[in-house]
């Protein structure tokens, strides 16, 4: 069955607050407002289509979003309709950087990446029960896959980096994380809690994941999970193709490649923790 790309609306998931307080259940919708915005970065998102997304009445989000603007955490635009990522998002992630940004540190890996193998090379981040893609970097072979770009959001178990991070989390957490997901209805069969169990036992095997064409058909992906100073996968270096680019011997290379990077980054960023920690 041929898959359909996946629109930006698509990515974020909608969450169930009703027994929450009602102060908690305003800081969730919120949250979930401006995953949402992030998400359509950097063409914006309609009103409709956030509603959408978030699963929330359009009038709800439609104050959500005005009072975003009011604080400088959206921007409107008037012309297109279209809501966009504000000012103070922007100044309060510089700060974040600091301490939580490794782009520079990984940027080397995913450029060499791209350069080794021709294909794209990204870095995703862990953000609770999904993976965000920071960085993308092309390389020379001129037929690309654009599944995964910069600010795009999939939960964990889709795409070869929430594979790879899934599959290297405590073995208690991705078993709660697999009775709890709901993927199959958005994501196809292929993301069931069955399949997903043989994912994440084949990526443990190999140390690295591949996803053959599961979110648009015949776009390959591999990923290697990245380690924190815990030994916690908190982000993945990723590679996406089309599918003749990905055969067997050559995912060999491609797995083995992967696995240098992911584990030089991860011994960069445990010897720059310790430093910090001094």
């Amino acid at each position: 069955m041929k898959q359909k790309l996946l629109r930006p609306e698509h990515i974020v998931h909608n969450v169930v607050m009703s027994n929450s307080p009602a102060g908690t259940q305003v800081v969730g919708r919120l949250a979930s407002v401006l995953r949402a915005v992030s998400t359509s970065m950097p063409e914006g998102i309609t009103t409709t289509q956030a509603a959408q997304s978030t699963g929330l009445a359009r009038p709800t989000v439609h104050r959500l979003l005005s009072a975003l603007v009011t604080e400088g955490f959206c921007d409107h635009d008037n012309r297109t309709g279209r809501w966009l990522l504000g000012p103070e998002l922007y100044l309060m992630g510089a700060v974040a950087a600091e301490r939580y940004d490794i782009s520079e540190l990984a940027r080397e890996h995913v450029a060499a990446l791209a350069e080794a193998t021709g294909e794209s090379a990204f870095l995703s981040a862990r953000r609770g029960d999904e993976t965000v893609c920071l960085l993308r970097q092309d390389g020379a072979f001129p037929i690309r896959s654009f599944v995964l770009y910069e600010g795009r959001r999939f939960p964990l178990g889709v795409a070869s980096a929430g594979i790879a991070i899934l599959a290297f989390l405590p073995e208690q957490s991705t078993e709660r994380y697999l009775k709890n997901a709901d993927l199959e209805p958005e994501y196809g069969p292929a993301h069931s809690p069955a399949q997903l169990r043989k994912k994440v036992a084949e990526t443990r095997q190999l140390g690295y994941s591949v996803n053959p064409g599961l979110i648009v058909e015949g776009s390959w992906g591999m990923g290697a999970a990245v380690f924190d100073n815990s030994g916690q996968p908190a982000w993945a270096l990723s590679l996406t193709g089309i599918h003749t680019r990905f055969e067997a011997q050559r995912r060999q290379e491609l797995g083995k490649l992967l696995l240098h990077h992911a584990h030089e980054l991860s011994t960069k960023l445990s010897a720059r923790n310790n430093l910090v920690t001094r």
